[in-house]
């Protein structure tokens, strides 16, 4: 079954059963979170295994478990089917995923925007955006990196019939590019800067050139977390904290930076060029700027432009007229009655302020 048709029949039984559950979640004591690793999410797993998670769970009285799961898009999936309160994922994916299936999501923290941890690799070298054509591109299919595809094309005065595009699963990407099969491979990191290092592979295009279009996002049930404010209250806490940490030039900044090189299967270097690909947003002040800023609305719907030309709101690809996305300020893109994703940024400005 393509990732299409998954997500489609996921999405489909996921509505059915999200029908027959009451519209607000119950307070409750203990949470699950996921993570799957990418440079910007490698944050989750460090701050469990330090104990950050903890402290500030238990500051507010809960429990929160955080886990990783391998495959991105199957931890995409199993939050929307309600295995987990939280997951890490991109602002494209939380809009085509749980938002398109009806689970209510809201946008608890932006982490940063992908400034080149995106990217598109050809082989051989002396390549541009325009050898594309005709080429059999692997990728995961409807996820970011084909939206990073589309906007490479836009820049090419190409289109996607241009191409040949083959979906294959993120975990299975790298063996299947170095295996021989595809002309052009679409990833992000750490899978695309592993397979930079073979060698004989041009750049053509990357998240560069579309800065602030891909957003690392942590998403977060609607109804879970307004229920339950102190859940929203101890991640965004310890998310901060351990950004600082993270950010430190010290010792103790290293060597956090070194256990999340370890855990992402490479070494302290590479991990730090990876970083030096996307823009964080160290400090809750300007991550509370970026979310509530007046651009966020245009951005949003140029990715829902991209997910209603591909079918993944609706088959009539008009999937903003059956669901909204709000933002600060009261702004919605879309239908206000059925708005299923929100960029709430309350959360981030309480740790801006120091109210957390």
């Amino acid at each position: 079954m393509s990732l299409r048709s998954l997500i489609r029949f996921t999405s489909c039984s996921i509505l059915a059963l999200a029908l027959l559950q009451p519209a607000h979640a119950a307070p409750q004591k203990s949470f699950k979170v996921c993570w799957s690793i990418y440079a910007g999410w490698m944050l989750w797993g460090q701050m469990a295994e330090q104990g950050i998670i903890d402290k500030w769970a238990k500051k507010y009285g809960i429990q929160i478990q955080v886990e990783q799961v391998p495959d991105y898009v199957a931890s995409i999936e199993q939050y929307t089917a309600g295995d987990y309160a939280a997951c890490s994922m991109t602002n494209m994916d939380a809009l085509t995923i749980p938002a398109a299936a009806g689970v209510d999501s809201t946008a608890l923290i932006v982490g940063d925007f992908s400034a080149g941890a995106d990217g598109i690799l050809v082989r051989g070298g002396n390549r541009d955006i325009k050898d594309l054509r005709g080429k059999t591109i692997l990728l995961v299919e409807n996820s970011v990196s084909h939206y990073l595809l589309s906007r490479a094309l836009e820049w090419a005065h190409l289109s996607e019939s241009d191409v040949k595009v083959e979906n294959v699963s993120d975990k299975d990407l790298a063996a299947v590019w170095r295996s021989g099969k595809g002309d052009a491979v679409v990833t992000w990191n750490p899978i695309l800067s592993d397979l930079r290092q073979d060698g004989d592979t041009t750049l053509v295009f990357s998240s560069h050139h579309i800065p602030g279009e891909i957003l690392d996002l942590l998403v977060i049930n609607s109804a879970t977390l307004a229920a339950n404010p102190e859940l929203g209250k101890a991640l965004t806490g310890a998310w901060f904290e351990g950004m600082r940490l993270m950010g430190m030039p010290t010792d103790e900044g290293r060597a956090a930076r070194t256990q999340m090189a370890v855990a992402a299967g490479t070494d302290l270097a590479d991990f730090e060029n990876q970083l030096k690909t996307i823009r964080s947003f160290y400090a809750p002040r300007s991550a509370y700027a970026f979310a509530s800023s007046e651009k966020m609305p245009a951005l949003m719907q140029r990715v829902a432009n991209f997910a209603d030309a591909h079918k993944l709101l609706g088959a009539d690809g008009k999937g903003l007229e059956h669901l909204g996305i709000s933002f600060s300020g009261a702004r919605v893109l879309g239908n206000p009655a059925q708005v299923k994703l929100r960029f709430d940024p309350a959360y981030m400005e309480m740790a801006a302020n120091k109210n957390l």
